[in-house]
């Protein structure tokens, strides 16, 4: 029976009602009409899920007085996967691409009622065939993780992939890509990729493909339209710009955080504005300071990061025994995410000295976010500039982050590592403090 046991067993085995048939079932005085699903192994054995003819499904609770009854005989359901076999239009961009994993690319499992990454990137392409209609699509595979289990080595082998479609000639490159950690990627991503001279498009999705309510299918067809149709050469994150299926905007990917658990317009642009917007299919761009396309160039992969770097969130009292504890760990680099425009406690002073004494860089970022790093307004940062701290400007923490790692990789002594990681590099900081950006997800220009 798929899941099902105890109580909601015995009473679907009397009605003679087995996965996959549209049943009827009543009580209380209310009545529900559906075709019954299968249940996760690990769901207690009082409920019983049926699929509405909406699509959603309904959990029911089953009681003494519940009655079932068989409407129609149906099979269990089945995720196929149809053939697609498409001769390419030349008069089409040829965009690729890349599955790493996701929800954009995931399905309920059945046995624990988790959602896991399972599908292939062919899945990918049959979910939604619309995008047959915008390019010439290629797909293949870099990885198969969730997001959260994504590591500084897959950064590079995904690199790598989108390195070899573009010099291989494709217009432009969709990344498919888990939402938890897609900022660090999209950051990875933006400082490995020398030369780039086409669109990067990193994508994902908050609801799971196989969800009535999933914003997989517009999240797609909206990258790949950034990737074979706009004149972008960087790499970006598009997603839903508003809770409706109406647009999806264009996130610089070094300037991009998810600042929601489960909204689909979760995405934003921090202390910028996006770089333009997709609806209906058509690219708008709200700015013109973004590397432009072009037909020819080829595309390195640096790949050298130092992976033993530290983000620590600053909390009131915090003993420098935590630092301390990471320089004991071997840890090469460290970015606060210190309070207000740039503080941290007294008391992790004496860690922060020792951490500079090895030479160890300390870059400060904020918890606020929006806004800038500033700490030549107090006494405290004034003191940490004199300890030696590096102001991180307006940069996100797990940009600073990856940034770090990346510029350790390079930077010969402390000082190059501070030159670098107060320069601009790859559109990760922004050379004022803009006002009108803040909480603002949709940025309309002035006609």
């Amino acid at each position: 029976m798929s899941g099902y046991r105890g109580r909601a067993q015995r009473i679907l085995n009397a009605a003679s009602v087995k996965v996959g048939d549209r049943i009827k079932v009543e009580d209380a005085g209310r009545s529900y009409e559906g075709v019954l699903m299968p249940r996760t192994e690990l769901g207690d054995p009082n409920h019983l899920v049926i699929k509405l003819p909406s699509g959603y499904n309904l959990g029911v609770k089953i009681g003494t007085s519940t009655k079932i009854r068989l409407l129609e005989r149906g099979k269990p359901p089945k995720l196929s996967v149809p053939k697609l076999e498409l001769k390419p239009d030349p008069s089409k961009p040829n965009v690729t691409i890349i599955g790493t994993g996701g929800t954009i690319a995931s399905r309920v499992d059945y046995r624990t009622g988790a959602v896991f990454p399972a599908f292939t990137p062919e899945e990918i392409y049959s979910a939604v065939p619309e995008l047959a209609e915008l390019a010439n699509v290629k797909v293949v595979e870099a990885c198969n993780v969730f997001s959260e289990h994504m590591t500084p080595e897959l950064w590079v082998k995904i690199g790598r992939a989108i390195a070899k479609e573009i010099n291989g000639g494709a217009s432009g490159v969709v990344v498919a890509h888990g939402t938890d950690t897609m900022g660090y990627t999209a950051a990875a991503l933006s400082f490995m990729l020398k030369g780039l001279h086409r669109p990067v498009v990193l994508v994902g999705s908050q609801r799971s493909s196989d969800r009535p309510s999933s914003d997989a299918a517009l999240n797609l067809i909206s990258a790949v339209t950034v990737a074979g149709k706009s004149n972008i050469a960087e790499v970006c994150v598009v997603m839903h710009g508003s809770a409706e299926d109406d647009f999806c905007l264009i996130h610089r990917g070094t300037k991009v955080r998810k600042c929601h658990t489960s909204r689909r317009d979760t995405f934003m642009s921090i202390n910028d504005i996006p770089i333009g917007k997709v609806s209906k299919r058509d690219v708008k761009l709200f700015r013109d300071d973004y590397k432009h396309a072009s037909s020819k160039g080829k595309v390195e992969v640096d790949v050298k990061f130092e992976p033993k770097v530290a983000l620590l969130k600053v909390t009131p009292g915090m003993p420098s025994s935590v630092i301390e504890g990471m320089l004991r760990a071997g840890d090469k680099g460290i970015v606060l995410e210190g309070t207000g425009l740039g503080h941290v406690p007294e008391s992790l002073f004496n860690g922060i000295k020792r951490a500079v004494a090895k030479g160890v860089p300390v870059v400060m970022t904020s918890q606020c976010l929006w806004g800038r790093v500033d700490m030549k307004v107090y006494s405290t940062g004034r003191d940490l500039l004199q300890l030696g701290v590096i102001p991180g400007e307006d940069m996100l923490p797990e940009t600073a982050y990856v940034k770090l790692m990346w510029v350790l990789a390079h930077a010969k002594g402390i000082e190059e590592v501070s030159k670098l990681m107060r320069t601009n590099l790859a559109g990760e900081i922004t050379p004022r403090t803009r006002p009108d950006v803040f909480l603002k997800p949709v940025f309309t220009p002035n006609p």
